[in-house]
């Protein structure tokens, strides 16, 4: 199969690291040749972050060009307008509903991100994150969440998500990181998430 592209955003926190490597753990455990370049960016609490994940049948190099990507994953919305130019023309967004002003902000942080974004031609699925983990019972599985959202739109399956995310997260965290992607998958299948997912990616098989 092609090569698939996707890029993580958000900021120092979000845990963005973890779920970078759940994904590319999936992949590989799924059969594909994974790539995955480093988090670039400043990783502490509040900085830009950003990683690449590939897969496919074989991937040369970690990183992805600009215009190449077929999802990006923010986690936080101006990260997402701040790396939008990796996106392939008919690229999806999945837009987490957070906003965290940069400490030395020289402008008014951009309201309606959603719209820009799909000014700019691109998709995106909108995810209140925080909300959900928050019910669940902890902030800290918001990339949880996220990462059962976005496994709808990539070709493995449920099971293997659970397997990877078990031996991934600390061991009195499992219930509970199990718990906030299942809740997202629910989400995204409840609101009639496109089955075929974006680009070359299909839908999760359970």
């Amino acid at each position: 199969m092609p090569t698939t592209n996707i890029i993580m955003s958000g900021t120092g926190g979000q845990g963005i690291v973890l779920a970078s490597r759940i994904i590319a753990q999936v992949a590989f455990k799924s059969g594909f040749d994974v790539k995955e370049s480093e988090i670039h960016g400043m990783a502490q609490r509040g900085g830009s972050v950003i990683g690449h994940i590939r897969f496919g049948e074989k991937v040369y190099s970690p990183n992805i060009p600009s215009g190449m990507a077929d999802i990006m994953v923010a986690l936080e919305e101006l990260e997402a307008l701040r790396y939008l130019h990796f996106l392939k023309k008919d690229g999806l967004v999945i837009l987490n509903r957070k906003k965290i002003p940069p400490a030395m902000a020289e402008k008014d942080y951009p309201e309606n991100v959603d719209y820009l974004i799909q000014q700019k031609g691109f998709s995106v699925k909108t995810i209140e994150a925080e909300k959900i983990a928050k019910e669940i019972g902890s902030t800290k599985v918001e990339n949880s969440v996220i990462l059962g959202f976005l496994s709808l739109f990539l070709p493995f399956k449920e099971e293997m998500w659970h397997e990877v995310i078990k031996s991934s997260v600390p061991s009195k965290t499992v219930e509970i990181n199990l718990k906030a992607f299942n809740e997202g998958r629910r989400l995204g299948i409840k609101n009639a998430i496109l089955a075929q997912g974006v680009g070359n990616t299909t839908e999760g098989k359970t």
